[in-house]
């Protein structure tokens, strides 16, 4: 996306910033309101989708992911969806105690606070190409976590792909692999 996409503007005026939430100084970036517009939210998943088409900073193609891997919760939303769209399979990570079967886990910090996440231990096939998705990224904790989950389950990650990137609080500059967003603050 080098040209300017009316589409991005479109999605970004559904984001509402919610003030002092879920502490003060805090600024939150509300997407239920993009949510809540069928179009608005289609075209927020293709604008995902588009993160990685094309060639990479090396002009060599992207592979396409065999698995998408949302964290919860609302990873879940644009993971699911963007798996979809893309025809790949679907991978939540949760929080303790969610996911039925053997698990590997991983502790991290959030922003405000720590916090755990879990993978089924047979989530996918070893070296399975995945794709990771989330809202936003912040501080990278989940996204870092999210990673090490993956590895540790056999995945083979391509990315990670977000709606929306805080900049300044530099969270893909944690990542292992390359990130992308949408929208920027």
């Amino acid at each position: 996306m080098t040209e300017h996409d009316e589409r991005v503007d479109i999605v970004k005026d559904l984001i509402r910033d919610v003030p002092d939430f879920p502490k003060e100084g805090i600024v939150f970036k509300d997407i239920m309101p993009l949510l809540a517009d069928p179009t608005g939210f289609r075209m927020a998943v293709q604008l995902i989708s588009e993160l990685f088409d094309g060639l990479d900073e090396n002009d060599e193609p992207f592979d396409e992911p065999d698995v998408i891997v949302g964290m919860e919760s609302r990873g879940f939303i644009f993971g699911a969806a963007l798996a979809q769209k893309l025809g790949a399979a679907f991978v939540p990570v949760r929080k303790p105690g969610k996911l039925p079967c053997p698990t590997h886990k991983v502790e991290y910090a959030l922003e405000y606070g720590t916090d755990a996440l879990e993978i089924h231990v047979d989530a996918f096939p070893n070296g399975a190409k995945v794709l990771i998705v989330d809202d936003l990224i912040a501080t990278g904790g989940t996204a870092k976590a999210t990673e090490e989950l993956v590895e540790k389950a056999g995945g083979t990650i391509i990315g990670s792909a977000f709606l929306i990137d805080l900049t300044f609080l530099k969270g893909t500059d944690k990542l292992s692999h390359r990130a992308r967003a949408v929208l920027s603050y």
